[in-house]
């Protein structure tokens, strides 16, 4: 399926490489991974995009199982709700919220774009609506909003994120200053409805090149106002390693302000795939994004998951299962592309299991951890095209399973061609 499961069993006689000092280490990462970890988006499980054809306007819910669904881009922020003061329209998130309660995931709700009739700024341009960037123009608008979710959803929605993106003006071009206040509010607020709520702090995005809007949100005080710290680690053109140096930079920041003895949550992040037929619209498939064909983006996923969490990120959602830019599924057919089953597999690989850490020595990786059952496993993978490569005598490794199921049991002989796909040895 993925290209590698019918090399796996070549035995040659040339040079193999194996494991030797390693050039980057990450910890190990205290408790057990959980189902939590395994975050989603979904734009079309109640709301049809018009610009689909007919019958290919829903999304199935997904194949993949996961624990987490984060509400962005799904029509129920702000101006979704409350398109005129006190004229609500809660259908869509009721939907969503009971799809969620049957599933058994935890939702997080973004919360943030001002209406039109609540912002500061109402013509003003945005990603979406004119003046949805904007803050609101009076805090006590944004206060009832909040106050209004909270007390409907109490004991339902479990986590709320205060705006998403605010260091890029299509989504907020108020003043961090201005954020502070309205994390404030939120915050007070939530907490009075419902002290149990976990508050995630605004969601800046970047690969690294922006860290300074979090370093002066939280100089300003913004850490005592969220129990979690978001950030959306994209790398769009560059592997998911690269995204270990981003992960490194914010956790300084955090302990820079006093704020790394709370969780960190990736709560979006994905890459541009390619679809069969439907080509990509705007946004990600701007020149600034890779197009991943199916076998890279079954590597990415897979690698990218096992990263953030042995880099001490204790969510992963990926931006989204339904994207035409960057889906796990085809938008035409709706069929499971290959990194939508690599997302699968690896979280069963990763369930449960506690990581003792990854190492990284040239272009192979090898991350060690104790699987759910108590037993040691290994997930390695090379970066720098395929060699082959010897398991070490001293994994007393019994066999080797591929993305895509293929599991081979080793008899005697331990060499296996390694590529860009994960493997899990054990």
């Amino acid at each position: 399926m993925l290209g590698l499961s019918h090399r796996i069993g070549l035995l040659l006689l040339s040079v193999v490489f194996s494991i030797t000092a390693c050039a980057v280490q990450t910890p190990a990462v205290p408790g057990a991974v959980s189902d939590t970890y395994f975050g989603m988006h979904l734009h079309r499980a109640v709301v049809p995009q018009p610009w689909l054809p007919d019958g290919e306007r829903l999304t199935p819910w997904p194949e993949a199982k996961f624990g987490s669904w984060r509400l962005w881009d799904a029509y129920v922020a702000w101006p979704n709700l409350e398109p005129q003061k006190g004229k609500w329209q809660f259908a869509t998130l009721d939907k969503y919220v009971a799809m969620a309660q049957l599933a058994g995931v935890e939702v997080l709700l973004p919360l943030g774009l001002s209406p039109p009739w609540a912002s500061a700024r109402p013509s003003e341009t945005s990603s979406y609506k004119p003046g949805n960037a904007a803050e609101p123009r009076d805090i006590e608008d944004w206060r009832n909003y909040v106050r209004t979710v909270a007390t409907r959803y109490k004991g339902r929605i479990r986590a709320y994120e205060i705006w998403n993106e605010p260091n890029l003006k299509g989504f907020y071009t108020g003043t961090p200053e201005k954020l502070l206040e309205l994390s404030r509010v939120a915050y007070e607020t939530l907490k009075a409805v419902d002290p149990a709520i976990t508050i995630v702090s605004p969601a800046v995005t970047g690969d690294g090149r922006h860290p300074e809007w979090l370093d002066h949100y939280l100089a300003l005080g913004g850490g005592q106002y969220a129990d979690v710290i978001a950030y959306h680690f994209y790398v769009p053109r560059q592997a998911p390693e690269a995204m270990l140096p981003v992960i490194a930079k914010v956790q300084h920041i955090m302990r820079k302000h006093n704020q790394d003895h709370k969780p960190l949550w990736n709560t979006e992040t994905g890459w541009r795939i390619a679809n069969k037929t439907i080509t990509q619209r705007i946004g990600a498939a701007g020149e600034n994004w890779s197009n991943l064909d199916d076998a890279q983006a079954a590597a990415y996923v897979a690698r990218a998951l096992v990263l953030g969490w042995a880099a001490g990120v204790q969510r992963f959602y990926w931006y989204a299962w339904d994207n035409v830019d960057m889906g796990l599924i085809d938008p035409a057919d709706k069929s499971l592309k290959p990194a939508g089953a690599a997302y699968g597999r690896v979280r069963e690989w990763m369930l449960g299991a506690t990581f003792a850490g990854c190492n990284e020595d040239g272009s192979l990786w090898v991350c060690t951890l104790i699987r759910a059952d108590g037993k040691p496993a290994r997930i390695v993978w090379r970066t720098g095209g395929e060699a082959l490569w010897q398991v070490p005598a001293a994994w007393q490794a019994l066999t080797l399973e591929t993305l895509a199921g293929d599991v081979r049991t080793f008899d005697g002989q331990q060499v296996v061609m390694l590529g860009q796909f994960p493997v899990l040895v054990r």
